[in-house]
């Protein structure tokens, strides 16, 4: 949700299209450094009237840091925006914020994690009573950017001198791209008894729940509405219906415009896969349902 406004009037636009999750930027996503938040916006965001209705409100890092970058400013730059992130996320009682680990830029896999683990030991000394977690988060693994597979993720926690301050939110747009299968009931169970396996279940902190708009393996980062593009909708029926993941906070990092409508269709997709049989269903039933949600019609179901 925007934060246009002040940081509290993210809540409004939340709930004001009845979400029970919400994930905001804590400053401009675009901007390296921002002035400190005051007591007053604090107050308004943590003591807002419509706090209540969200059951877990999260923030993501902006779009700059870089913890394995290879130019010397770039990466203090980063050093310093995330702790202050962190800081910010504390202050507004946030549990963690969402980060994409960072891109190695040619200098290979293994250094560029082992320097992002380095560089999350320095931003944790700069801010040693902050609560906040970072929740590192699944990428597609474009490029030469990091965390693509849930080993890479393994490493980074396994090196970090205070791993249980890391978590993890998983992009399914992000693993499919990156080459798990969860286009089918089988592989998305998979994939996650692969995700226990390497990461932990209790790791995971959070869903990224996007279609793709590029196919399994592309390694293209390219979010999709709900049923719109390669997945097809068992990995969501599946995250929607498992007991393991109610209580894990889920959002949409879909295309938008100021009315939220996309939110909305994407949103009543999601929660009517709770309703339906989640086992005799086809791709194309699916696609079919979440068509007819779009245009506010009742779904049509094919026996």
């Amino acid at each position: 949700m925007s934060i246009a406004g002040g940081v509290h009037a993210a809540i409004e636009r939340a709930c004001s299209i009845n979400c029970t999750a919400m994930q905001i930027f804590v400053k401009n996503n675009m901007q390296w450094f921002a002035r400190p938040l005051t007591p007053q916006e604090i107050r308004s965001f943590i003591d807002h009237a419509q706090r209540w209705q969200l059951a877990s409100v999260f923030a993501h890092v902006n779009y700059l840091i870089n913890l394995a970058a290879t130019n010397p400013q770039f990466h203090a730059n980063s050093i310093r925006a995330l702790a202050e992130e962190l800081m910010r996320a504390d202050q507004l009682e946030l549990p963690f914020v969402v980060m994409h680990p960072g891109a190695h830029m040619g200098t290979g896999e293994e250094a560029g994690l082992r320097k992002i683990a380095a560089s999350i030991d320095e931003v944790f000394r700069c801010v040693p009573k902050v609560k906040t977690r970072i929740a590192l988060e699944t990428t597609a693994g474009q490029g030469s950017c990091l965390g693509h597979t849930f080993e890479q993720l393994a490493f980074i926690i396994a090196n970090v001198r205070e791993p249980e301050r890391l978590c993890v939110c998983l992009d399914t747009a992000h693993v499919f791209a990156a080459g798990y299968d969860i286009s089918s009931h089988a592989g998305v169970k998979k994939t996650f008894r692969e995700f226990d396996r390497v990461l932990g279940r209790e790791r995971l902190a959070a869903i990224h729940i996007n279609d793709s708009k590029t196919g399994r393996g592309s390694r293209v980062d390219r979010h999709a509405h709900i049923g719109e593009g390669e997945i097809g909708l068992e990995a969501f029926r599946h995250i929607m219906n498992a007991p393991r993941f109610r209580k894990i906070p889920k959002v949409l990092e879909t295309p938008k415009g100021k009315e939220l409508t996309e939110d909305v269709a994407n949103m009543r997709a999601l929660r009517r896969l709770i309703a339906l049989n989640p086992r005799k269903r086809t791709r194309e039933d699916s696609r079919c349902i979440v068509s007819n949600e779009r245009a506010g019609r009742a779904g049509h179901r094919r026996k």
